[in-house]
């Protein structure tokens, strides 16, 4: 676990308690070289890159200058897919989307792209059957991870609460459909925790796991593709998605969920600091990545 590089991912900036007056680009970035991190994962929503600005060149080309001039590397790229849910969008205009995120990728020097399912977790979309939805998301995500693999950009998915398909199983089973060396697992440590500790809200009976997140990455074994830092005090934003808490203020103990991932086989460059929805994220992100830091460095 050596030699990884941190990243802070750009979403904290520009959600939640910024909703009405999100962080401009250069601010996050002068913050993110000041204090010392590694690299941006870069959230491509309003303001910083709407969905409609995805073709302009001459603006991915600026927010690539942007980074490079602060030293700055990139471990991940969000893209706005909450126009094209996988569940009942036709492929064609879901992978049209994922070309044009690649455009994006692409000119900032992303190694990876992020994907959810979109709907929510509580029922099936358009009445379909759960068998037809299912197997509809992973043909889905199969051609998105093809496209991505032509351009040497690895899909990955990340599950989560507040979305359709979020029990353990379903994390393993969706990942093995998918059937692509291209795709692979987000592994964010929160909400494994809220997915396989708590079963929060999950589609039908309530899933969990004995052995919890570290089984749950066991479970998953080659198929890890990055992974979120964030901890978990066991409640929901807004009753919605996992509330993504300060590192060292909830449960989740990283040494041995790190040694788990590791076992998994987990071998990326990059851990990303995940602070979505944390209101004033801005004046506790440098702690958190202190935090984080030290984690690396005892672990070195």
């Amino acid at each position: 676990m050596s030699g990884k590089r941190i990243s802070i991912g750009t979403w904290a900036y520009i959600w939640a308690g910024y909703a009405e007056d999100p962080i401009p680009l250069p601010t996050v970035l002068d913050q993110l070289q000041t204090i010392g991190a590694d690299g941006v994962e870069f959230t491509a929503f309003p303001p910083h890159l709407p969905l409609e600005e995805y073709g302009n060149q001459a603006k991915r080309k600026e927010i690539k200058k942007m980074i490079d001039d602060r030293d700055l590397g990139v471990s991940g790229l969000v893209v706005d897919f909450t126009s094209v849910p996988p569940t009942t969008t036709k492929p064609t205009d879901y992978i049209e989307v994922v070309k044009a995120g690649l455009d994006v990728a692409h000119d900032i020097g992303s190694p990876s792209m992020r994907v959810d399912t979109v709907s929510p977790p509580t029922e099936i979309p358009g009445g379909m059957d759960y068998e037809t939805c299912f197997g509809r998301v992973a043909q889905v995500f199969n051609r998105a991870a093809e496209e991505c693999a032509k351009a040497d950009v690895l899909l990955v998915w990340e599950p989560e609460p507040g979305f359709l398909f979020n029990k353990p199983s379903e994390w393993v089973r969706l990942t093995y459909a998918v059937d692509h060396p291209n795709f692979k697992v987000l592994f964010d440590f929160c909400h494994a925790h809220m997915c396989a500790v708590v079963g929060s809200r999950q589609l039908g009976e309530k899933e969990t796991l004995p052995g919890g997140v570290a089984q749950l990455a066991h479970m998953l074994t080659g198929k890890i593709g990055h992974i979120h830092f964030i901890d978990s005090d066991e409640t929901l934003h807004d009753d919605d998605t996992s509330t993504h808490a300060p590192l060292g203020t909830g449960v989740l103990d990283f040494d041995p969920l790190l040694d788990a991932v590791e076992d998994a086989g987990y071998d990326g460059d990059w851990w990303a600091l995940d602070l979505c929805f944390w209101p004033h994220a801005m004046d506790v992100i440098p702690a958190n990545l202190k935090y984080l830091q030290d984690l690396r460095d005892r672990r070195s």
